[in-house]
């Protein structure tokens, strides 16, 4: 095996790829996180990352992205890892991503792409409270549970709604905005801060009463919720958000991971928006 320096350690494995999201599992309420690069579009060897916590990581970038779709060469990166021209015609960046409401593929209308929305958007959703720094509503398809708790930074997680399609869940989730946020505070959430101190069946039950009667008949009448635990050694006090972009390199030891964000000794990064980056990753 060949030994790579760097700093005052060595490196076992070096590795030069584009950037994806991070792979999870929930194993004893624990995330496992595994780091699939590609090399423009093909497979590459997966990184174990619960395994590096605690360990120096050395993060180069190689100047360039490859996007996730076409593997175009590009100096910037719209949405996680279009082109410019994906961005603005790709499924993987409608309207109806960020507003689930918008949605119209359950009466035979597509936004940008029939098939892709059919497979995507007609199939059954779940609406979600959160606990992440504070308590918040979301839309999710329901096979992407706990993936979505997870890559959210969520510590715990249950099921409001279940729904045929992608817009009924957008509408009720437009219901509760006025009750209760759709949003993440990542810099709270990362540094392990829990303002609200309620428990997440009483929100839920608060936040059921608020739905409008003629979305009552989606409501799961008795949910379990789902806890996660996040390998993190330390929080962080502070968090200074690293972008490869600008730092070109990122060399310290990795002390946790949450949501998708790698949380390092002097800084975080967050792998899923620099979804296509060129890098070279040493451990």
């Amino acid at each position: 095996m060949v030994l790579f320096y760097f700093g005052a350690c060595f490196a076992l494995m070096q590795i030069t790829g584009n950037l994806r999201k991070m792979d999870t599992e929930l194993v004893d309420s624990v995330p496992q996180y595994t780091l699939g690069l590609r090399d423009i579009l093909d497979p590459l060897e997966s990184i174990d990352m619960n395994a590096l916590i605690g360990k120096p990581i050395r993060l180069e970038y190689e100047g360039y992205f490859n996007s996730v779709i076409s593997g175009q060469k590009m100096n910037k990166a719209f949405g996680e890892g279009l082109t410019y021209q994906e961005f603005m015609g790709s499924p993987q960046a409608s309207p109806s991503i960020m507003r689930p409401e918008l949605s119209e593929i359950h009466n035979g209308i597509a936004l940008r792409d029939y098939e892709w929305e059919v497979k995507h958007h007609l199939q059954p959703h779940v609406v979600y409270i959160s606990l992440t720094s504070n308590y918040k509503v979301g839309v999710t398809r329901d096979r992407n549970m706990p993936y979505r708790w997870i890559d959210q930074g969520a510590t715990q997680a249950i099921v409001l709604a279940e729904v045929p399609y992608r817009q009924l869940a957008g509408l009720i989730e437009v219901s509760l905005k006025e009750h209760i946020s759709d949003k993440t505070a990542w810099q709270r959430m990362l540094k392990g801060v829990v303002e609200d101190q309620r428990s997440i069946t009483e929100v839920r039950d608060e936040m059921a009463a608020w739905v409008p009667a003629e979305y009552a008949q989606y409501l799961v009448a008795t949910p379990d919720f789902t806890e996660i635990k996040y390998p993190v050694l330390e929080f962080p006090e502070k968090v200074k958000s690293l972008k490869l972009e600008k730092v070109k390199v990122i060399e310290d030891n990795l002390i946790g991971i949450k949501g998708q964000y790698l949380i390092f000794e002097n800084g975080v990064t967050n792998i899923r928006s620099q979804a296509g980056a060129r890098v070279t990753i040493e451990v």
